[in-house]
């Protein structure tokens, strides 16, 4: 018979873990990005902001932009 502390055993294994082990890290899949956002230095003000918009300005340069128009 099997002990019951037998069943309750986690394998030993790390292939069970992280499937990418025996890889080397060049080799593992990159995480990837879990954000669209990136790091931004308005033209208009120089604030450094983070932003999903494709444009280089701040709201307010961008309204002062509109504005000008």
């Amino acid at each position: 018979m099997t002990e019951p502390n037998e069943e309750q055993k986690q394998p030993q294994c790390t292939c069970i873990k992280d499937p990418f082990a025996v890889l080397p890290p060049e080799m593992r899949p990159r995480p990837q990005k879990k954000s669209n956002l990136r790091q931004v230095t308005c033209l208009g003000c120089g604030l450094v902001f983070w932003t999903n918009r494709e444009t280089n300005y701040c709201m307010d340069c961008e309204k002062k932009l509109g504005q000008g128009s």
